[in-house]
């Protein structure tokens, strides 16, 4: 395995007040860098003090979205040890992201020595308040400073965190869904909704700005074909109980396979309950509802876990989910999840791997 060579800052930065973290906004003292060189492949793993990263104006992901990433948390226990939540999926599934993106794939025993490595260094960013985490963000960018369209020859990997605070500050609360029926996020068969590459985000936008400009916080996607049958919310995945049925949309090229929903799959099999991934039509659920059987919805994802659905709207039809309160396996998925990734209770699944 490559040495990774680590370079400290000279000047590290204030913590954060761990009260008033937000999302997104605050990172730490490092990062990770490793470029990419045709005729060379991967080289020069490192750790460096958090900056700017030079880039030519013609570089291909700034014209051509070039581009691959992921998103994963370490966590503090109650005796202080830092821990993550399946990273090794994370990096198993940015590879299959840049297979699609013919971006050349990496080493994913180097991925998680380095990470380790940069998240032991960067250990006292990770917070200790009640439910707050370290967010990390690894990320592939297309550096050849060329306008042509092809492959790159040239990229850089990066991983920068960020410490986050509570999803929930005062508890889980629904979330109100705008159905989407005029936009697709991407195409049911050979298109790029299964891999996470910022295109498919950027796509999102125009609709969730319509959602929210009718009071709702999250889009659910329709497929691109029928326009009818459901796929994800918003950057989650999706899960609904039906007369009793778990049901979430079956990956079909289309959805991505999430890490948390594969988690929420295999627990709630574990408790013996009936999980069916398959085609569920918007018409479906609405019918469910009228006959009192659509009994509790919620999305899955790295940043919220377990975010419960307390309503639907689908153009003029509004569908009130349980009573527009949190159901009963979403809060025992989000307790038994978040349980797992602090350290508070065992992990019967293999689930975490310890960092320092």
């Amino acid at each position: 395995m490559m040495e990774i060579k680590v370079t400290l800052t000279d000047h590290p930065k204030q913590k954060p007040d761990e009260n008033n973290l937000g999302f997104g906004h605050i990172f730490t003292d490092h990062m990770f860098l490793m470029d990419y060189d045709d005729g060379q492949g991967w080289h020069d793993p490192r750790v460096v003090p958090y900056g700017p990263i030079p880039m030519d104006p013609a570089c291909s992901c700034l014209h051509y979205a070039q581009e691959v990433f992921e998103g994963m948390k370490a966590y503090r226990t109650a005796d202080g040890k830092i821990q993550f939540f399946r990273p090794g999926q994370n990096f198993k599934r940015l590879n299959t992201s840049c297979e699609r993106l013919v971006i050349p794939k990496m080493d994913e025993e180097l991925l998680m020595e380095g990470l380790k490595r940069l998240v032991t260094i960067e250990k006292d960013w990770v917070p200790s308040a009640p439910d707050t985490s370290l967010y990390i963000r690894p990320f592939i960018v297309a550096t050849q400073a060329v306008l042509g369209v092809h492959p790159s020859a040239h990229y850089v990997y990066c991983v920068i965190l960020s410490p986050s605070g509570a999803y929930y500050a005062g508890g889980i609360d629904p979330v109100k869904i705008y159905v989407e029926t005029k936009y697709v996020r991407a195409a049911s068969q050979g298109g790029m909704g299964a891999y996470k590459t910022g295109g498919n985000y950027a796509a999102s936008l125009i609709a969730q700005e319509e959602a929210e400009r009718q009071g709702y916080s999250q889009v659910l996607w329709l497929d691109a074909v029928e326009r009818k049958y459901v796929e994800e919310v918003g950057s989650m995945n999706v899960f609904f109980k039906i007369d009793g049925e778990i049901v979430t949309p079956e990956l079909d090229g289309s959805i991505l396979p999430g890490i948390t929903r594969k988690s929420v799959i295999q627990l709630l099999r574990s408790w013996g309950m009936n999980v069916s991934e398959r085609k569920l039509s918007i018409d479906e659920l609405e019918s469910a509802a009228k006959a009192g059987k659509l009994e509790e919805a919620w999305g899955t994802g790295t940043a919220a876990v377990i975010s419960p659905i307390g309503e639907l709207k689908c153009g003029d039809t509004v569908t009130v989910i349980n009573e527009g309160r949190i159901g009963e396996i979403s809060q025992k998925l989000y307790d038994t999840i978040t349980d797992i990734q602090w350290g508070r209770i065992p992990d019967p699944f293999g689930w975490i791997t310890p960092c320092c």
